[in-house]
């Protein structure tokens, strides 16, 4: 029982040091929120074991943000189930409340709630919203839509031109495609509302000065309407996550400071489908997403301020399957051909069973859906300590607020 008082004394004593020092830090100016779909502890050891795999040694090899110096958990339960949905855990992690499954930045009685992009952006901050799937969906877009069932993507979408925010880029929108809803085009409304559009890195370049709101799609115009590409299913040309906040951070990129919102939004599908390579891979691309905004971090690093968490588990992944004490990422590929059993598949994801790679590897999946477990919370940079230690997700907008000195 001593033991037990004097840990919890311990840990009293070092959120309370956290606390002041956070009092004491400087604002956040530039602010970085990364949220990775999906992503569970387990996911995050995946891609560590899978680098130290390709190391050759026995371990985990850290990523960029798990090494971040302040380390928290999140509980990620909705206002009416205890596993979450994505538009239901968009809306907590974007405006500090709890809404039913299958809702999207409103109450559960569909009055309209207001995401912290908003405040932040009234404060005189510019904002950016980017995401690796559709820009109108789940998480994307409850940092700026209100809507009683997230699968209205065409609403959905309209209500991003309405926003004002000065950066969308991503895939293309998804309520392009919803037929119920074809009166007007979404480009001409966004247009009409004084965005540019750019299509790849290099129109972008040439068009960043055109205007003060833009939106990034692909360049190759039979995908503008669709995510970016799996990792593992890229080709040249094709828009990346990584490019993507590069970008952002070149367009909001002032004295004022900015928000950044980016979601890893295909960690979430790969692991719906139990596709072990694909969630390690777009783990690692998220990573790399981070690692942009770390360089930056490195030239501001007392104005700055990176969070990364995610809305929920998927797939309930393991490190280990059945008997034995061993797992063997070795056998996971990098490329989009994958050589197994002396065949040569060019589309993994279509042609070979996505539990295979996992029975060879000996991974181990619980569900292809979500699951109920806490999700971590890595932070750095000016009032990081805020984030240590445990909290509900509705809790880290609060949290991003008060490290910018903006109203909640």
């Amino acid at each position: 029982m001593r033991r037990h008082l004097s840990f919890v004394l311990l840990a009293a004593i070092c959120v309370s040091v956290l606390a002041s020092c956070c009092h004491n830090e400087k604002k956040a100016k530039y602010v970085f929120y990364f949220i990775g779909d999906g992503m569970g502890f387990s996911h995050v050891s995946l891609a560590e074991g899978y680098l130290a795999t390709k190391e050759g040694k026995i371990g985990n090899s850290p990523l960029c943000f798990s090494q971040f110096p302040v380390m928290g958990m999140a509980t990620s339960y909705s206002a009416n189930r205890y596993i979450t949905c994505s538009s239901a855990a968009g809306t907590a992690l974007a405006t500090g409340a709890k809404t039913n499954n299958g809702m999207l930045g409103v109450t559960p009685d569909t009055v309209e709630l207001t995401a912290i992009s908003y405040k932040i952006h009234n404060a005189g901050f510019p904002i950016g919203i980017t995401t690796s799937v559709t820009i109108d969906h789940a998480t994307p877009a409850s940092f700026y839509a209100n809507s009683a069932a997230r699968s209205d993507y065409y609403s959905i979408a309209r209500q991003l031109s309405e926003s004002g925010f000065e950066f969308f880029g991503g895939g293309g929108f998804y309520g392009v495609k919803d037929k119920r809803h074809a009166e007007k085009s979404l480009y001409d409304i966004a247009v009409e509302a004084g965005y540019e559009f750019a299509y790849g890195v290099e129109d972008y370049k040439a068009k960043k000065g055109n205007s003060e709101k833009m939106i990034l799609f692909q360049a190759e115009e039979a995908k503008r309407n669709n995510d970016l590409p799996y990792v593992a299913e890229r080709v040249e040309g094709d828009l990346q996550l990584p490019q993507v906040v590069e970008a952002a951070i070149d367009f909001l990129n002032n004295e004022k400071g900015f928000f950044l919102m980016v979601e890893g939004g295909k960690i979430d599908w790969a692991a719906h489908s139990n596709d072990l390579q694909g969630t390690i891979l777009e783990t690692l691309d998220f990573d790399q997403a981070i690692q942009v905004a770390y360089n930056f971090y490195l030239q501001h690093p007392e104005e700055t301020l990176i969070v990364v968490t995610a809305d929920h588990e998927t797939g309930g992944v393991t490190l280990g399957r059945g008997k034995g004490y061993v797992y063997d990422l070795s056998v996971v590929n990098e490329g989009n051909k994958v050589a197994q059993e002396g065949t040569d598949v060019s589309n993994y994801m279509q042609d070979i069973s996505r539990d295979s790679l996992s029975v060879v590897a000996k991974i181990g999946w619980t569900s292809t859906s979500h699951t109920g477990g806490a999700v971590p919370v890595f932070a750095v940079g000016a009032q990081s300590g805020l984030f240590a230690g445990r909290q509900d997700n509705t809790d880290i907008p609060k949290k991003i607020c008060k490290a910018m000195g903006v109203e909640f």
